[in-house]
């Protein structure tokens, strides 16, 4: 006796009609599922899209300007309410005022379409002066244990500030000229609705000493969160390419994501 095939081991009845009545019934599914499918990407996207418009924005730091606060290779949150003044958040929520020693995400005034995050150290009506390596407001020293000065030298424009004897290299011409009227005893004065600030890592900071002030409406918002930090190459011996190569670098990132991530820095609170 041949075997039978398996799918005609259990043979169709008409007793039982169960397989008939299926299918539309799978159609209708289809037809009531995917609809909701496509609602609950569309949600989902429209609100990824209310966040990231008004709520938080996500930031790279590319340099070195603010260590060790930020290094380079930490992915930032910026939270993008707190600061709001006006308009729909200024109406609804109270807004947190910009004061000194907060670290802000800004457009920068020379070309706005890029952003710098830079430390505030000085509010509209204040009178700036650096002497040597340290920095005066208002006739007060400040206690900036942020600050980093890796260079020994005494540089008379980067730690004399505001020296205008002389136009150092970097200084924008049309800072230059400003700044001279903005002078007063030896001090720079803020003016109204403008930020003076600086990079915590001095040395290799360019910021207000070299292109001026921060208008408020260029400030985005403020570093919220380290939310990933990923070595540099140059930090990471196992990474055979050079510190220039980004796209070795990026494969390398990718295949190696446990070894490079600084996990002491991940999830961390910017201050």
């Amino acid at each position: 006796m041949s075997e039978q095939p398996l799918a005609e081991a259990v043979p169709e009845t008409a007793a039982d009609p169960q397989p008939l009545e299926l299918v539309p019934e799978r159609r209708r599914a289809l037809r009531t599922g995917l609809p909701a499918s496509i609602q609950s990407l569309l949600a989902t996207v429209v609100i990824a899209i209310f966040v990231i418009t008004f709520l938080v924005q996500a930031f790279q730091i590319p340099s070195e300007s603010m260590e060790n606060t930020l290094l380079i290779g930490d992915y930032l949150l910026v939270d993008k309410v707190d600061y709001a003044q006006g308009g729909m958040w200024g109406r609804l929520l109270p807004y947190s005022r910009i004061e000194r020693g907060d670290i802000v995400v800004f457009h920068y005034p020379v070309h706005p379409d890029q952003h710098f995050v830079k430390r505030v150290i000085g509010v509209p009506g204040d009178h700036i002066r650096m002497n040597g390596k340290q920095v005066w407001v208002n006739g007060t020293p400040l206690k900036e244990n942020y600050a980093i000065y890796r260079s020994a030298a005494d540089d008379a424009y980067h730690y004399h500030f505001p020296n205008t004897d002389f136009v150092a290299a970097g200084v924008e011409a049309r800072w230059w000229l400003q700044m001279r009227s903005l002078v007063h005893d030896g001090e720079l004065v803020v003016p109204p609705g403008q930020y003076f600030v600086l990079g915590d890592n001095r040395d290799e900071s360019l910021d207000s000493r070299f292109w001026g002030f921060v208008p408020r409406a260029n400030i985005v918002g403020r570093p919220l969160l380290i939310y990933w930090s990923i070595r540099a190459p140059e930090e990471d011996n196992a990474f055979a390419g050079g510190p220039g190569d980004t796209l070795t670098h990026f494969a390398y990132i990718l295949t190696h994501v446990f070894q490079a991530t600084r996990w002491k820095r991940t999830f961390r609170l910017v201050n």
